[in-house]
């Protein structure tokens, strides 16, 4: 048994074949691998107000049970690793922005689908919005692993982090569609956003986003003292992060003020 959990950050158009790149990840030595957000369709948008295109987006909707979910999960199984596939999901009366963590057997652990959705613009704004943040343990050479998992601007508010520490997640992970480095508003205050974010809930996080020209790159993961583990440019890649789990463990249990459920108002330390 190691100690280091090695996430794959997935950073490829999509008009990759998932599974060719699940294939290449297993190759490297990947327990886990992200892609990036609503890859079933690339985050296609469409003009609002275009009805026809709309239409014609909400129609590229999947259910479950769709021969690119069954895909993603047959190659899980076959390379007996943990993936997280993304999709547009099919829903009523809105489809979700949704992400998969599928285990070795093909299952679906965790089933995520977007809080913060971004319905000022397209295509968010067609979208129906989740409710929750879950974790799952996955069964790893390092041993079992508590991991929830976010979609892009779930990670830019407090609450979906916060929710997932209290619940002992140890390593989040976030399928995303937008500049990190290179946004020409904000510049990279999102990278330094989600290192304050790990930090504060004593996590680790790994993002993987779409490289140029779709986005910047510069998919990342960060340890829960806000270090930067590893980070892409902005080409396509498969960024191997590995996160040191007896480290992580340690930092949680001296820095259990920041991180444990309270009760009555008094944190409670974690054993």
């Amino acid at each position: 048994m190691t100690g280091t959990l090695t996430v794959a950050l997935a950073q490829q158009p999509a008009d990759r074949d998932p599974v060719d790149v699940v294939h290449q990840a297993a190759a490297l030595g990947a327990d886990v691998v992200v892609f990036p957000e609503m890859f079933s369709n690339g985050y296609a948008r469409f003009e609002p107000g275009d009805r026809l295109a709309e239409a014609q987006w909400r129609a590229g909707a999947l259910g479950l049970e769709s021969r690119f979910v069954e895909r993603c999960r047959a190659a899980a199984a076959e390379h007996s690793t943990h993936v997280v596939m993304t999709l547009l999901e099919r829903g009523e009366p809105d489809p979700y922005n949704a992400a998969l963590l599928i285990d070795p057997t093909g299952a679906i652990l965790l089933h995520h689908r977007k809080v913060h959705i971004c319905d000022f613009d397209s295509p968010e704004s067609a979208c129906g919005r989740g409710t929750s943040f879950d974790v799952g343990h996955i069964e790893t050479e390092a041993g079992s692993v508590a991991v929830g998992l976010m979609i892009c601007m779930d990670r830019e508010f407090p609450d979906g982090a916060a929710s997932l520490s209290s619940m002992g997640a140890e390593i989040v992970l976030v399928p995303n569609c937008c500049d990190l480095a290179t946004d020409p508003d904000v510049g990279d205050v999102r990278l330094a956003q989600l290192r304050g974010r790990a930090f504060e809930s004593v996590m680790g996080i790994a993002v993987t986003n779409y490289p140029a020209p779709k986005c910047d790159g510069h998919s990342i993961a960060v340890d829960p003292q806000g270090k930067v583990v590893a980070i892409a440019g902005t080409d396509r890649d498969i960024l191997l992060a590995e996160f040191d789990l007896p480290a992580i463990r340690r930092t949680r249990r001296a820095e259990w003020f920041r991180w444990c459920p309270r009760d009555d108002g008094k944190a409670r330390r974690a054993d």
